[in-house]
């Protein structure tokens, strides 16, 4: 199951304050209440499965970057 997270903490992660990324959302919500539909299963199926595959690219991501880093550095 997805959890939700806060507004501080994708605040934090886009690097923005969470009074800003909170008055965002806020005007996007008021603009678009009632736009959004439920997703049906599969489409959740797929949201779950496109997230999971999301967060290990950007492991691999984070896992090459370092190796750059320490090539570049001449460590070896």
């Amino acid at each position: 199951m997805e959890k939700s997270r806060s507004i501080s903490e994708v605040a934090r992660e886009l690097g923005v304050l969470d009074t800003t990324l909170g008055n965002w959302v806020r005007v996007y919500r008021q603009k678009h209440k009632g736009n959004e539909s439920a997703l049906d299963l599969p489409d959740r199926a797929r949201l779950r499965e496109l997230e999971r595959e999301n967060r290990e690219l950007k492991q691999k991501l984070l896992f090459l970057e370092k190796v750059a880093a320490y090539f570049a550095s001449g460590q070896r």
